[in-house]
């Protein structure tokens, strides 16, 4: 009788975890990509069309890329155009991308991340409509943003269709945080006057970015946007039942992308970022860093959604992801911070981690990158103690009301 009653326990608590399974992997998987919708219903409108593919490795249904999805349906695909890190993420953080030839397919491949940033007429000589499909991490200073101006600037100007497939914010369409570019640090890592974090989706941006007007248009941009569904602004990352693939090659998880919006600004210093380790933005420090205990005690008492430990590490060497990093090969002092969850603000939390180190650092060198990514010399007082990071206004209302015109979804 025993032996019954363990075999029906056993059962029952298998069909149990089976079933909490299921139901958890029904409730994650809800998001569909516009990739994914493009497939199932637009690819007879690309019949008779030369198409050209602005895609990265996170242009994916599932585990199968872009490229080979739609030339398996007998898409004309005529010209590959690479971004910041490649077509198929092969270069690290700022590497210059050279023109050169898909190796699986042979088709030319243009770069977009070198002499030549905005595509040029002959370029786009051989398409009739491009596809623009990359995930983005939902900070200003990501450069997908850059790239997308500039594509739809050129396809105006040559009179081409630009398609973009829509993918999650994993950050939310929510979190608006930080400082709005101030003219002054235009440049490709900060493109348009928008907070640090904005809130968009590429395909929102893309609309905004037409809306706004903030590329020389020769013509409107013929701009379609393939929405996804399943979406909702509040949703974060780990809520979409989405796999994550790298954007880049040093944002391996979506922990350290969480926490990128607010450890990026190391990299306008002479510390490091932690690239070179298996932990970049989560692994921060310098050989000359000397971090009292009580300073750490104080940063884990803010928030208990990170953790923050001392930390004795040396970055590497890593080919393609960081050939040199800061650093190389001497031991460095510092922090690793362990993401325990996502109620809190990253832009906030980082400022706050970032001034901590600054300051237990001597010699510490800052450059003009770091009001790059900042877009402001507001970050100045935010080392000096003038302000508060965790309480400072970043004056983001304007913004929030001019995006509402091209939000896509709830």
């Amino acid at each position: 009788m025993s032996r019954l009653i363990s075999t029906l326990f056993s059962i029952t608590l298998f069909f149990t975890l089976f079933s909490c399974d299921t139901e958890e992997s029904v409730e994650l998987e809800t998001v569909r990509t516009g990739a994914e919708l493009l497939v199932e219903n637009y690819l007879d409108e690309l019949d008779g069309k030369r198409v050209g593919l602005v895609m990265n490795p996170t242009s994916r249904i599932g585990e199968t890329h872009m490229l080979d999805t739609l030339m398996a349906r007998g898409v004309n695909v005529q010209a590959l155009y690479a971004p910041e890190h490649g077509f198929r993420g092969e270069a690290g953080a700022g590497e210059i991308i050279e023109d050169g030839i898909d190796q699986e397919t042979g088709l030319p491949v243009f770069s977009l991340y070198g002499s030549t940033r905005k595509p040029t007429a002959e370029m786009l000589n051989e398409v009739d409509l491009l596809l623009f499909d990359m995930q983005d991490v939902g900070a200003r200073f990501y450069t997908y943003i850059a790239t997308l101006g500039l594509v739809m600037e050129a396809a105006s100007e040559s009179d081409i269709p630009v398609w973009v497939l829509d993918r999650p914010n994993p950050l939310g369409g929510e979190y608006v945080s930080g400082w709005v570019l101030e003219e002054e640090f235009k440049s490709f890592v900060g493109p348009y006057p928008i907070p640090v974090a904005h809130g968009l989706t590429m395909g929102e941006m893309a609309q905004m970015i037409a809306g706004e007007e903030w590329m020389d248009f020769a013509n409107p941009p013929d701009l379609r946007v393939i929405e996804m569904e399943g979406w909702n602004r509040d949703m974060l990352w780990p809520e979409t039942g989405l796999n994550w693939v790298a954007p880049s090659p040093n944002l391996a998880t979506f922990e350290q992308a969480y926490l990128y919006p607010g450890t990026v600004f190391f990299e306008g210093t002479s510390m490091s970022e932690g690239r070179g380790t298996d932990q970049p933005f989560l692994i921060l420090g310098d050989p000359n860093t000397n971090l009292p205990a009580d300073s750490i005690r104080a940063l884990n008492e803010i928030t208990d959604q990170l953790q923050v430990n001392s930390l004795t590490f040396t970055p590497r060497s890593i080919p393609g992801a960081a050939a040199t990093p800061k650093h190389m090969d001497l031991e460095s002092f510092g922090i690793q911070v362990k993401v325990n969850g996502f109620d809190f603000d990253p832009v906030r939390m980082g400022l706050e981690l970032f001034a901590t180190l600054v300051n237990a650092t001597p010699d510490v060198e800052i450059n003009n990158f770091l009001y790059n990514l900042a877009g402001t010399r507001e970050i100045d007082k935010v080392i000096s103690g003038e302000l508060d990071p965790l309480t400072l206004d970043f004056n983001t209302d304007e913004f929030k009301t001019k995006r509402t015109p091209y939000l896509l979804y709830d």
